[in-house]
C-alpha cells in the first residue's frame, strides 16, 4: 500500500506532498529534521492522505499534486 500524503507547517503557511508505505515513520521523520526540504518549517501535521493499492497511481497522482493544477486542486479539495 502506496499513501500520498499532504502536510501543513503549523503556521499553514507551508504545505508538502510526498508519498510513502509507513505514513506514521514518515511523519515522525518530518518532524524530526532528518528531511532537509521540510527541516526548517516543522512541526507539520498531517493534513490528508489517499492510499492506493496501484503503486504507478500512487506515484502519478503525488506528480499531480505537485503540479500547478494539482496543488490548486489540493488547496481548494483537500
Amino acid at each position: 500500500m502506496k499513501y500520498v500524503y499532504l502536510l501543513e507547517s503549523l503556521d499553514s503557511e507551508h504545505f508538502y506532498v510526498g508519498i510513502t508505505d509507513d505514513l506514521r515513520a514518515r511523519l515522525q521523520k518530518h518532524n524530526a529534521g532528518e528531511v532537509p526540504h521540510t527541516s526548517k518549517y516543522r512541526p507539520w501535521r498531517l493534513k490528508t492522505y489517499v492510499a492506493f493499492s496501484d503503486e504507478h497511481q500512487a506515484y502519478a497522482f503525488e506528480q499531480y499534486l505537485k503540479s500547478a493544477s494539482g496543488r490548486a486542486f489540493a488547496k481548494k479539495r483537500l
